[in-house]
């Protein structure tokens, strides 16, 4: 397989190609053929995103606290946005992929993509070093971690919607996902919050987290 053009996507050449090989084989392929799986490259390249995203976090965002930080951690570095790099960058094309795996959509499943990603970031690492792999996940990382710190406190509208609606007894509060739209690797939801079936407000976001936040918000500000 030609990897000059993951390669260029992703803004970093292979000195050891094989790094980069066995970054996208997944541990179907390499039991069918008996090769080292992605597995290892997983674990290493785990660590490695967590500590660059947590030093980028303190470096970049000094108003933070702790627990902010780790919030916004937490939502960067999970499987929703390491699947959006992984569709950026058009990943599933490149996996190694064993014949059930592959015959079941293995190369678009969230699970298998996302762990490609930490695969790639330890390869590139094992290669080039830490700068390079800070470049690569700083590069697609980094607007995420921008919405996250903007909606850190967001957390706090649900818990606060619920203690305001059952002040004078229990209340059934559901959130709905009502539509998305946009490409995979964009996606914008809209979430509706409804109190005992009554509409008390919409809103959008780049997650169905996010929806449901911004429409709590929204109830709260239309409670006042």
């Amino acid at each position: 397989m030609d990897f000059k053009e993951i390669e260029k996507s992703i803004g970093y050449t292979f000195k050891n190609k094989e790094l980069l090989k066995r970054a996208f084989t997944h541990t179907s392929y390499a039991y069918e053929n008996k090769l080292v799986s992605n597995e290892k490259l997983e674990f290493l390249g785990d660590s490695i995103l967590e500590f660059i995203s947590s030093e980028y976090i303190y470096n970049e965002y000094e108003k933070l606290h702790e627990g902010e930080m780790t919030k916004v951690r937490a939502t960067v570095v999970c499987e929703n946005s390491l699947y959006k790099v992984a569709k950026k960058h058009n990943f599933g094309e490149f996996l190694y992929l064993g014949k059930s795996e592959r015959k079941t959509g293995g190369k678009n499943r969230p699970a298998v993509l996302e762990d490609s990603v930490e695969a790639v970031i330890a390869a590139i690492y094992l290669d080039g070093g830490i700068e390079p792999a800070r470049k690569f996940i700083v590069e697609n990382l980094k607007n995420e971690i921008e919405q996250a710190s903007k909606h850190v406190g967001d957390k706090d509208y649900k818990t606060v919607l619920q203690e305001k609606l059952q002040e004078d007894g229990e209340v059934e509060i559901v959130y709905e996902i009502i539509n998305e739209s946009g490409p995979d690797h964009n996606k914008e939801f809209e979430a509706e919050v409804k109190c005992n079936g009554k509409l008390l407000a919409s809103g959008k976001g780049k997650s169905k987290k996010e929806a449901h936040m911004k429409a709590a918000k929204k109830a709260l500000k239309n409670l006042k």
